[in-house]
């Protein structure tokens, strides 16, 4: 690792190999703590590059625990988090709504690091079993329509960084890799990006894949669609420019979509919304996101996407598809 970091400290770039070994050696448990946080810092100071990109998330999926949940055709609905907007849970609500419309979500998701409350937060408050077992997550999707991969469970590699990553408690190289080493590898995604050149990267990385993908960026800086203004859209083959007017709808403020104190708090807004009672922006900014999810898989137009999702949410859907993951977690 000395040799690692002497040649980052001079500018130097990592071949994809290099990094790659770096995260094998990571997670062999070869370096102390100071070093991996010197490393991950390296990070915070420079752009990461796309070969470095790529063999950081290489280590990971060929470290990880997968799981084959291919023939239910999943979607994963993730954001890198890292945008520092504090919303609510936004993709975890959209991912509900989209299971609720009938499609397939294997979502990834942990605790926050940068933000109050993270995916897995939420989930565990309200009772959602965190498991690895294929039986548990095979019923989930099957009679849910969604089973939820809580990312430690199926990443050992990422042990000695978990620690290192809460005590930085900012956001870090880590936090690019989580939406694309899903365990499950979904052949469709809809991935939240904090900046726009990460997107690009993804974009890059996702077109040498079979993947099916829309990667959003918002550029007011969301790590989704935020209906705050114009979201940048990068999916198989086409960039686009995703407006509020192409759901239907008018722009929102941000405080519109600000997430809750603490975790109590943010479960509370995330049961009211699903429960049909959130206000209008909150809806709409839940749907658009599971709308082109949904447009995503089934190759419809944003607004098609966004009405399904809509009905999905009003008709009570996505909270059965809740209710159910809540029952299948007591057994």
């Amino acid at each position: 690792m000395k040799e690692t970091l002497n040649r980052l400290i001079n500018h130097e770039i990592l071949e994809k190999e290099d990094a790659k070994q770096v995260l094998v050696n990571i997670a062999k448990g070869n370096y102390n703590t100071s070093q991996i946080a010197a490393f991950l810092t390296v990070y915070m100071m420079r752009s990461i590059t796309i070969d470095e990109l790529e063999g950081f998330r290489d280590a990971l999926l060929e470290l990880c625990l997968a799981v084959d949940l291919s023939a239910y055709n999943p979607i994963d609905l993730c954001g890198t988090g890292g945008d520092g907007k504090d919303t609510f849970n936004i993709s975890t609500l959209a991912s509900f709504v989209t299971a609720g419309a009938g499609i397939k979500v294997t979502k990834h998701g942990n605790y926050g690091v940068s933000s109050k409350c993270g995916s897995s937060n939420v989930m565990e408050f309200l009772g959602i079993k965190f498991s690895n077992e294929p039986d548990f997550l095979t019923r989930s999707i099957e009679e849910a329509g969604i089973c939820v991969l809580h990312a430690p469970l199926f990443h050992p590699a990422m042990k000695n960084v978990a620690p290192i990553r809460r005590e930085l408690a900012v956001k870090t190289f880590f936090n690019m890799l989580g939406p694309m080493v899903n365990p499950a590898f979904p052949k469709n995604q809809m991935v939240g990006v904090f900046n726009l050149e990460l997107a690009r990267m993804y974009g890059y990385l996702y077109q040498n894949t079979d993947k099916n993908f829309t990667i959003l960026h918002a550029l007011d800086g969301y790590d989704e669609i935020s209906l705050t203004g114009e979201t940048k859209s990068i999916s198989n083959g086409t960039e686009t420019m995703l407006k509020p007017e192409d759901f239907g709808l008018k722009p929102i403020a941000a405080t519109d979509i600000m997430g809750g104190e603490d975790i109590a708090d943010s479960a509370r807004i995330f049961l009211n919304i699903l429960n049909g009672k959130g206000t209008d922006p909150q809806n709409n900014v839940v749907c658009a996101n599971a709308g082109i999810a949904i447009a995503t898989v089934e190759g419809t137009t944003p607004k098609k996407g966004f009405e399904k999702a809509k009905e999905s949410l009003m008709n009570g859907l996505g909270l059965k598809a809740l209710k159910k993951l809540q029952e299948i977690s007591k057994h």
